[in-house]
């Protein structure tokens, strides 16, 4: 088994559920909810100066890692949706290190993310509250993925997500005594 670098994955790796659990869906939900909250702790008195450090040698600076949480949670928050309304629908990926390029995640001030977060976030919890377990086991079909995702994974896959990037912030703020 190889080392996963605690740097790059200061919480480890995504490990997929293997079968659907309501408790577990429910913290899953729960680390969803708090996520703004929790970033915004994460990034709280950071200075221009730390917001364009890099959490790690060739990684995104902290603004990157925010404007990327908003960027995969409104994918994240789609799919979901799709994959309630639709039948097995086909999803997009995105680019996300050229999404990272982009000028807005590159310029812009990280409250326009934060806020975009805390209203995506209210809204996509009470989307995923009102799901019944028939409606976790539906699923998307990424694209160019070997098949089908049920929508308990896609849920237990952003609850690790925005964990590990709130992680890298963290980390990065103690490695440097911030």
């Amino acid at each position: 088994m190889a080392t996963v670098d605690p740097i790059r994955y200061p919480i480890g790796t995504f490990q997929e559920p293997e079968r659907f659990e309501a408790e577990e869906v429910q913290k899953w939900i729960a680390a969803i909810r708090g996520l703004p909250n929790d970033l915004r702790t994460a990034v709280s008195g950071l200075n221009d100066e730390q917001l364009n450090t890099p959490y790690r040698d060739g990684g995104w600076t902290v603004a990157q890692v925010v404007h990327h949480l908003a960027d995969a949670s409104m994918n994240a928050f789609l799919r979901t949706k799709w994959g309630v309304t639709e039948d097995g629908p086909t999803v997009k990926p995105f680019a996300e290190s050229e999404w990272a390029k982009t000028a807005d995640a590159r310029t812009l001030s990280i409250e326009s993310s934060l806020l975009l977060l805390d209203g995506l976030h209210a809204r996509w919890t009470v989307l995923l509250e009102s799901m019944t377990e028939v409606d976790f086991h539906r699923t998307i079909r990424p694209e160019g993925a070997a098949g089908e995702m049920p929508l308990y994974v896609l849920t237990a896959l952003y609850a690790w997500h925005g964990k590990h990037h709130t992680a890298q912030i963290v980390s990065l703020r103690k490695r440097k005594g911030w």
